[in-house]
């Protein structure tokens, strides 16, 4: 990236596992989450600042230089980790459902996203999420979903 352009891109991204399944054990949750900031470093242009989530999804505060495309992003992360940990386990129980949420937010921001990430499991436990950041698709109307 030119050193000519300033930019700063901050995004929280999240998406679910297929049908919203069960599938991010305990066992398994450190592997993916370190598979994901590994791949990013090697995607380029994409600096992780925080990643959580719940046995149903996956939430990620990342900064990424404006020549990166989201959508392969996200589609590269999703397709490239279900890979590796079904090959890890021998078994294809990781998969991912279409689609993703991604909202844009200010540096100002970032701790409180990194706050948010970091606490999902206690945030749906006591049911306090933020739905903006927990949505992932639209219905037919046009009104954002959870997954």
């Amino acid at each position: 990236m030119s050193s000519h352009t300033f930019h700063e891109i901050y995004l929280h991204v999240n998406w679910h596992t297929k049908d919203s399944q069960p599938l991010i054990t305990a066992s398994v949750e450190p592997a993916i989450h370190a598979f994901f900031a590994d791949r990013c470093r090697q995607f380029g242009g994409v600096t992780v600042h925080g990643i959580g989530g719940t046995p149903t999804h996956i939430h990620m505060a990342i900064q990424i230089e404006p020549q990166i495309c989201i959508s392969e992003l996200i589609g590269d992360l999703k397709g490239a980790c279900s890979h590796e940990i079904n090959q890890q386990s021998r078994m294809k129980r990781l998969q991912w459902q279409r689609g993703f949420g991604v909202v844009s937010f200010g540096k100002k921001q970032l701790p409180w996203v990194l706050d948010y990430v970091a606490h999902q499991k206690e945030h749906h436990a006591t049911g306090r999420t933020e739905p903006r950041l927990e949505w992932v698709s639209r219905d037919e109307d046009g009104a954002p979903m959870d997954g």
